[in-house]
């Protein structure tokens, strides 16, 4: 029988602490968590001195009443009592004004109470204007602002994402994951994105608070040390802040997984030296879905419908030429970036930049927008343009001239303002890269089903015809439109009915995935990935035999997932889906069967 005091101890600090091997989590112990419950000290040291006003005014008030001396009704000396002179205090300074008791007052009495009078309003007026002053002192509105913050964090029990950061993708991110039903946890040093926020309309309450991220005390107040927090999600735009981020997650929280955005590599191979983040880089994305585009257009077609959820119409299948020179005007973090790409592709690559250099030959100084720069890099025999600059109004101007120069050009460009969008949309771009929203599905993809995010990164090494095959039965089954997606495990809790059935060796995913109604008919959804351990098996064929704790990845129509669930559940349905047997289903009918005698066959 273990000790008590052991268990006591081993309650206070945690399994963390007791388990050897492991390290222990770090309490976030800062001084903005005890802010948080400072907010009455604040009040009490600011309204100090209008307090202490009122009490001496009302105390002297009091005091003069029971010395001036009145007269009874029979016209005899009579002093009030304490006790009534506190009660004619009372009224009279809240203003109520009942009258005078017992008796009627002396003018003696009447000029202590008329100058009790004024002193009181003059108290009153104090006290208001300064507890006015407070309620508009921004101190004073943080502090309330963090402990009702805090509280509702406290109050949090189902699982919860940390946000930091309230941008467009953050925006994003907030309304995917409330549709999902995923709570969320926000920190934005802006007063307006936080405002916004609270104006936003939710399934659910969001606690947002305006603090600096850098500083873990508002992490942990945000509930990094909250055990229902399942993730950090650094989204700021200061990539400096990021970094922070991760540093205070990996060295508080080492449990967590984190996600970070930057556009730097350099910073991020600073956060990777932190733990195991997930650092998502927008340039890197675009240049990777770039060359999938140019390896595997069906490939990429998938990705981009998969990576926009549910509802989403099917993207067409661009037709990127594999052949030819490219030109990239804007040389910064995203030109550098979709240059190597393309050149590791065997494509031939000329930038412009005219803040460039001219360190690199195949960087030319001077404005893309220049027909005679454009001529100068041969853009007339180039198969594709990249306007990646950091400014829409460039960009456009850019792709403008580009195919006045050369209609037949594949244009890629970047979209760095969402007000630009309409503009974009109205140029038709062959390839649209917009950061905040890449970023968004990137995270959304890792956060909300883990397994697409396995099934995206495993997709490009299959060749396009595969995924062209896949494509072809999604929309065949569940239409142009991608329908839920779901995972389901193939445990004795989620799937009882299939225990026996995969111990006997003889399931086939293709019985499986029948209709329960109709055998014959196959359920209106596709298995996109079945993961057994660390091995990952893509759009598995009917032939492929599941096995217990398989985790299963489907898309389809929510009335087929409704069906297999009753597959997975009930032994009778699971009996007909997968050998054409009708079993009965309550005892009275399996009774009854069992009376019925055996009839030969016909």
């Amino acid at each position: 029988m273990a000790h008590p005091f052991l268990l006591l101890w081993l309650r206070l600090v945690g399994e963390d602490r007791a388990q050897p091997g492991r390290r222990p989590r770090r309490r976030v112990e800062a001084t903005s968590a005890a802010e948080a419950t400072a907010t009455i000290f604040l009040v009490m040291r600011r309204m100090r001195a209008p307090l202490i006003v009122l009490i001496v005014i009302f105390a002297v008030s009091v005091l003069g009443l029971t010395l001036i001396p009145g007269q009874d009704a029979a016209g005899r000396p009579w002093r009030m009592g304490f006790f009534d002179a506190f009660y004619v205090m009372s009224y009279t300074a809240s203003t109520i004004g009942f009258g005078e008791i017992p008796y009627p007052f002396t003018a003696n009495q009447r000029m202590w109470v008329t100058i009790t009078i004024y002193l009181t309003v003059i108290g009153w007026a104090y006290a208001i204007g300064s507890l006015l002053s407070l309620l508009q002192d921004r101190a004073f509105r943080q502090a309330v602002a963090l402990q009702r913050f805090r509280r509702q964090v406290a109050r949090l029990r189902e699982p919860f994402l940390l946000m930091v950061g309230y941008g467009r993708t953050g925006e994003l991110l907030t309304r995917w994951f409330d549709a999902l039903g995923r709570r969320v946890v926000v920190i934005d040093t802006q007063k307006h994105r936080i405002d916004e926020l609270d104006l936003g309309t939710f399934r659910a309450d969001v606690p947002a608070l305006v603090a600096d991220a850098r500083d873990p005390g508002h992490l942990g107040v945000a509930g990094l040390n909250h055990p229902s927090c399942e993730a950090v999600l650094a989204l700021a735009d200061d990539e400096e802040a990021n970094l922070a981020v991760v540093m205070s997650a990996a060295l508080l929280r080492p449990d967590l997984p984190v996600i970070a955005r930057t556009t730097s590599q350099p910073l991020g191979e600073r956060m990777r030296a932190f733990g195991t983040p997930t650092v998502v880089n927008p340039f890197d994305c675009f240049g990777d879905h770039l060359r999938l585009a140019l390896r595997s257009p069906a490939a990429h077609q998938l990705t981009t419908w998969l990576e926009a959820g549910p509802g989403a119409p099917l993207p067409s299948r661009g037709s990127p030429p594999r052949n030819g020179a490219w030109v990239v005007c804007g040389y910064g973090r995203l030109g550098g970036e979709v240059c190597a790409d393309l050149r590791a592709e065997g494509l031939q690559v000329t930038a412009i930049d005219p803040r460039a250099q001219g360190t690199d030959e195949d960087v030319l100084v001077g404005d893309g927008s220049d027909p005679r720069v454009l001529a100068r890099v041969g853009l007339g025999r180039a198969v594709g343009f990249v306007a990646g600059t950091d400014n829409d109004t460039t960009n456009l101007s850019l792709v403008a001239a580009a195919r006045n120069a050369n209609p037949r050009l594949y244009i890629a460009a970047r979209q760095n303002r969402p007000a630009s969008a309409p503009l974009f949309a109205a140029m038709e771009i062959d390839a649209l890269l917009v950061p905040t929203e890449v970023i968004a599905r990137e995270v959304y993809a890792q956060v909300s089903t883990p397994l697409l995010w396995r099934f995206l990164r495993e997709l490009p090494a299959r060749d396009d015809a595969w995924a062209a095959a896949l494509v072809d039965r999604l929309t065949d089954l569940c239409g142009a439109h991608l329908q839920a997606m779901w995972k389901v495990r193939f445990t004795r809790r989620e799937a009882p009915a299939l225990v026996g059935w995969l111990a006997s060796g003889q399931g086939r995913l293709g019985d499986l995935m029948r209709n329960p109604e109709d055998r014959d008919q196959p359920l209106h959804a596709v298995v996109l990935l079945v993961l057994r351990g660390d091995e990952a098996v893509l759009a598995p064929g009917p032939e492929f035999e599941p096995a217990l704790d398989d985790e299963v990845l489907l898309v389809g129509r929510a009335a087929a997932r409704r069906a297999l669930d009753s597959t997975l559940l009930v032994d009778a349905v699971r009996e007909y889906v997968t050998t054409g047997r009708r079993v009965p289903v309550s005892w009275i009918w399996r009774a009854l069967r069992r009376s019925r005698p055996a009839q030969g066959p016909a």
